[in-house]
C-alpha cells in the first residue's frame, strides 16, 4: 500500500533521513521505533508532504513524492502529531468537522462526524470547548480529525506520550478498534516497547535516520543492534 524507496532527506550537513526503504501493507499495524533524534517524525513530514527529498514514496501504486500536504490527505493518509494539536478557539464538534471539511475527498459528513465522535468516546463532550480537555480527550480529539478525514493509512505520532498506564491501555484499545473495525492501516511511532510488541505486525528500528533492523516486532526487539542503540538508553 505504501512504499518508501531509497528515501534521503538532508538539512545541510546533517542526513537525517538516509537511504531508507520499506513498505507497509493494506491493514498492517506498522511500528517504527528509535531513539531521539533518530529522524522518526522527519520521516512523517516526508511521508505527508511537507519536506522535499531524494528518492521516491508510492501510496497505492501512485508517486505521492513532491505533493503538498493537503492532495496528499485527500488520497487517504492522515496523521497526528506529538503535541495534540487542537483549535481553542473551537468546540469540540467544530474541531472534528474541520478534519472532515478539509482532509476528506468528499467534503464535510455530518452523519460520519458523529459516528467518529461516538467512536473515540467524545460524543458527550462535543460542546466543549477544545482548550478545556485534558491531555487524553486531546488526543482522543487529534485522532477523531484525522479519522474523520476517511484515511485509508493513519500515522501516529507518539501516542502515548505523556500518559499514565491506564491511558495507554484506553489509546491501545482505540489503536486496535481503528484498525480492526475501521479497517484503517496504522502506522505508529512509539518509544514504549512493550506497546509496540503487542500492536504492531511488523518493527521498523532506525538510528540517524538509517535501518537498523525490520521484521517480527519479538525477534526485532531482540536483536542485538536494537538493543544497542535503542533499549539499552531506554533502560538505563
Amino acid at each position: 500500500m505504501l512504499n518508501v524507496t531509497n528515501v534521503t532527506k538532508k538539512f545541510g550537513e546533517l542526513t537525517a533521513v538516509n537511504d531508507l526503504s520499506f513498505s507497509v501493507a493494506e491493514g498492517q499495524v506498522f511500528g517504527i521505533a528509535g531513539p531521539n533524534g533518530a529522524g522518526k517524525s522527519t520521516l512523517y513530514n516526508l511521508i505527508t508532504g511537507l519536506y522535499s527529498f531524494e528518492g521516491d514514496i508510492s501510496f497505492k501504486d501512485r508517486n505521492i513524492s513532491g505533493l503538498p500536504p493537503h492532495k496528499i490527505a485527500k488520497l487517504g493518509i492522515s496523521r497526528t502529531f506529538q503535541i495534540p494539536q487542537t483549535f481553542p478557539s473551537l468546540n469540540v464538534r467544530q474541531s472534528m468537522g474541520v478534519g472532515s471539511y478539509f482532509g476528506s475527498k468528499n467534503g464535510y459528513q455530518k452523519d460520519y462526524v458523529d459516528r467518529i465522535l461516538e467512536f473515540v468516546n467524545l460524543a458527550d463532550k462535543q460542546d466543549e470547548m477544545t482548550g478545556q480537555l485534558n491531555l487524553l480527550d486531546k488526543k482522543m480529539l487529534m485522532i477523531g480529525a484525522a479519522l474523520s478525514t476517511k484515511p485509508d493509512i493513519l500515522m501516529l505520532d507518539e501516542p502515548m506520550a505523556g500518559s499514565n498506564a491506564k491511558e495507554i491501555l484506553k489509546l491501545m484499545d482505540l489503536i486496535q478498534r481503528i484498525n480492526q473495525d475501521l479497517g484503517v492501516t496504522i502506522i505508529i511511532i512509539e518509544h514504549f516497547m512493550k506497546v509496540l510488541t503487542e500492536l504492531t505486525e511488523k518493527l521498523l528500528i532506525i538510528e540517524t535516520g538509517t535501518e537498523i533492523c525490520c521484521g517480527d516486532p519479538v525477534e526485532v526487539t531482540s536483536d542485538p543492534r536494537v538493543i544497542e542503540c535503542y533499549l539499552g538508553d531506554a533502560n538505563d
